[in-house]
C-alpha cells in the first residue's frame, strides 16, 4: 500500500490501497480489519462476479446495513438526550456530550474483546450473527420511550457492535487466502459499503426522528441492523467456510472463571444502575473514564521501557508511537465534534429552511462519509505521484498535516460563531467548509496510524501495542464529549473564543510535529 496496511487484530496483512482503509471517522475504529486469522477459505472454488467470491457481497450489505444503523442512530443521539419540547430527555448539553463520548468510546474498546471471544468461542461467522442480533435488539430497546430502556438500548448496541465490527472484516480477508491485488480491491468494495451506509443512515434516521418522532428514527435503525441480518442468514452459504472455527479452543479454568466474574460484575452494575440503587454521573464517570484511558496508557508504554528488554532502536521506534498516541487522540478528540457540538450548532444556529423544507440536523451527519468517497481516490492517487517523485510526506509530516487542517475546520467554526453571537443563523456553508477540512485531516492522519503501529512495533509486541493504539481514538471520543459539553450554548458571545481555544492546540501540536520531522525520523530508523 502506499501509506498504510490492514490488520486483523495486531497481525499484518496484505497492504491495502490507500483510499480502502481512509474511512470516515468510523472506522478508522476498525479501520484495522483486526483479527487473527480466521480459518480462510479456498476462494477459488467459490462463485465469482467480477472475479470476486460471492461472499463478498454478503459481507458488503451485512456492513452497509450495521453502518446505516450505527451512523443513523448516532446522528439523531445527543439531538433526542437534550431535547426537551418533543419528547426527548431534557438533558443540559454537558449531560448529554458526555454520554455520547462514553457511547463512542466504548464502541471502540468493545471491538477488543469482541475479538477476543469469536476467537475463543464462537468464530468469526457466528459472533458476526450474535453481534447483529444484539445490535437490532439494542435500537428497538431505543425505540421504546424510557429512561431505563434508553440506557440499556445504549449498552446493547454497544456489545453488539463488538461482536460484529472486528469480525465482519476478518471475514473479509478470509474469502482471499491467495492476498494480493485481488484482496486489495476487496477490501476496497468492502469499504464502499462502510461509507455508503454511514452516508444512508443519518438521511433516514433523522428524518423520521426528527420530522416524526425521535424513537421512530431509532426504530428505523434497528430495522437497518435486521435488514441486513436477514441477507446475511440468506446468503451465507456463499461464504464457505470463512469464520468458522473447526477446532475451536476451549477455555482454560483461568479464562472461563474471569469471563464468568467480568459478566456477573456488568450484570450487577447494570441491575444496581436500572433499579436507582447507585445514581450514575455521566459527566463525572466520563471525567474518571478519561483518567483511567489515559492512565493504562501512560502505566504501559512506561513498562514497556522499563521491564519488556527492548534493545535500542526498539525504543526509539516505541518512543514514535507515544508520540503519535497522542497526536491521535488529540485528532479525534476534534473530529468526534461531528456527532455532538457541531450537530448542535447545526440544530440550533445553521439556516436549515430552503423552500419551505427544513433539513433535519442530522443530514449534516452524511457529510463525512460522502466526502471520503469522493476525495479518498484523489487522495491516493496524490499519494502516489508524489512518491514517485521521492515527495511524498513522511509519517510525522502527515500527522502534522491532518492535525494542522483540524485546526483550520475549527477556525471555520470560530469565525462563523461570530455571527452567531450578533444574533444571526449561519449558511450551511460553515459546517460543509468545516467538514471538509476535517476530512482533509482524516485523509492524512487516519489510513497511517494504524499502519505506523505494525511497522514501529517490536513484532513480538505488535498485538498489544495495536491494542493500546485503540485506547487512542477511545481517549480522543471520550474528551470530544467533554469537551463539546463545555460549549455554552447560552452564552453566544463566548462561543467565537471557545472554538478559538480548539484551534490553537491542535495547530501548535502540529507545528511542532513539523519542526521535529527530522528527529522522529531518526527515532524511526529506517521505518518509513
Amino acid at each position: 500500500m502506499v501509506s498504510g496496511s490492514g490488520f486483523y487484530r495486531g497481525e499484518p496483512l496484505s497492504p491495502l490501497p490507500y483510499f480502502s482503509i481512509a474511512l470516515p471517522g468510523n472506522l478508522r475504529q476498525l479501520n484495522a480489519h483486526v483479527t487473527r486469522t480466521p480459518q480462510e477459505v479456498d476462494a477459488s472454488a467459490l462463485p465469482t462476479s467480477n472475479r470476486h467470491p460471492r461472499g463478498l457481497h454478503t459481507l458488503f450489505f451485512t456492513e452497509m446495513w450495521e453502518r446505516f444503523s450505527y451512523y443513523g442512530m448516532r446522528a439523531i443521539l445527543v439531538l433526542f438526550m437534550v431535547d426537551s419540547v418533543r419528547g426527548g430527555m431534557g438533558l443540559t448539553d454537558q449531560t448529554a456530550t458526555a454520554i455520547y463520548g462514553l457511547y463512542t468510546a466504548a464502541v471502540y474498546l468493545a471491538a477488543l474483546p469482541g475479538g477476543w471471544l469469536a476467537d475463543r468461542l464462537f468464530g468469526a461467522r457466528k459472533a458476526v450473527w450474535y453481534g447483529g442480533i444484539i445490535i437490532a435488539l439494542g435500537h428497538f430497546t431505543l425505540a421504546i420511550p424510557g429512561t431505563q430502556t434508553f440506557y440499556l438500548g445504549l449498552v446493547l448496541v454497544v456489545a453488539g457492535t463488538g461482536l460484529l465490527k472486528p469480525n465482519v472484516s476478518a471475514m473479509v480477508g478470509g474469502l482471499y487466502p491467495e492476498g494480493g491485488a485481488r484482496r486489495d480491491a476487496g477490501f476496497t468494495i468492502f469499504y464502499m459499503g462502510i461509507n455508503l451506509g454511514a452516508a444512508l443512515g443519518p438521511l433516514v434516521c433523522s428524518t423520521l426522528g426528527e420530522k416524526v418522532n425521535w424513537h421512530y428514527g431509532f426504530g428505523a435503525a434497528g430495522v437497518g441492523m435486521v435488514a441486513g441480518l436477514l441477507q446475511y442468514r440468506l446468503t451465507e452459504r456463499h461464504l464457505g467456510t470463512a469464520g468458522v472455527r473447526d477446532n475451536q479452543t476451549p477455555l482454560n479454568g483461568a479464562y472461563r472463571s474471569a469471563l464468568i466474574i467480568a459478566a456477573c460484575l456488568i450484570l450487577l452494575v447494570l441491575i444496581l444502575a436500572f433499579t436507582g440503587l447507585i445514581k450514575i454521573n455521566p459527566v463525572s464517570l466520563a471525567r474518571s473514564t478519561t483518567l483511567i484511558i489515559a492512565g493504562i496508557a501512560l502505566v504501559y508504554f512506561a513498562s514497556l521501557f522499563l521491564f519488556f528488554s527492548l534493545d535500542k532502536t526498539e525504543k526509539k521506534r516505541v518512543a514514535v508511537i507515544v508520540v503519535l498516541f497522542i497526536a491521535s487522540a488529540l485528532f479525534w478528540a476534534g473530529f468526534e465534534q461531528s456527532g455532538s457540538s457541531f450537530n448542535l450548532f447545526a440544530d440550533r444556529f445553521t439556516q436549515r429552511v430552503f423552500a419551505n423544507f427544513e433539513i433535519p440536523a442530522g443530514w449534516f451527519q452524511s457529510l463525512g462519509p460522502v466526502m471520503i468517497i469522493s476525495f479518498a481516490p484523489i487522495a491516493a492517487s496524490l499519494w502516489v505521484r508524489l512518491a514517485a517523485r521521492n515527495l511524498e510526506p513522511s509519517l510525522p509530516l502527515k500527522f502534522a498535516l491532518g492535525l494542522i487542517l483540524l485546526a483550520a475546520g475549527f477556525g471555520a467554526m470560530a469565525l462563523a460563531s461570530q455571527f452567531v453571537a450578533a444574533g444571526r443563523k449561519v449558511w450551511p456553508t460553515w459546517l460543509v467548509t468545516t467538514y471538509l477540512l476535517h476530512t482533509f485531516g482524516e485523509l492524512c492522519l487516519s489510513p497511517v496510524g494504524l499502519s505506523s503501529v505494525t511497522k514501529l512495533a517490536p513484532q513480538r509486541l505488535v498485538g498489544q501495542l495495536m491494542g493500546t493504539w485503540f485506547l487512542a481514538t477511545s481517549l480522543g471520543n471520550l474528551i470530544a464529549g467533554l469537551l463539546a459539553g463545555e460549549m455554552k450554548t447560552d452564552k453566544l458571545n463566548e462561543m467565537p473564543g471557545q472554538y478559538m481555544k480548539m484551534v490553537w492546540l491542535p495547530l501548535i501540536t502540529g507545528v511542532v510535529l513539523i519542526l521535529l520531522v527530522k528527529p522522529i525520523k531518526k527515532l524511526m530508523a529506517g521505518v518509513r
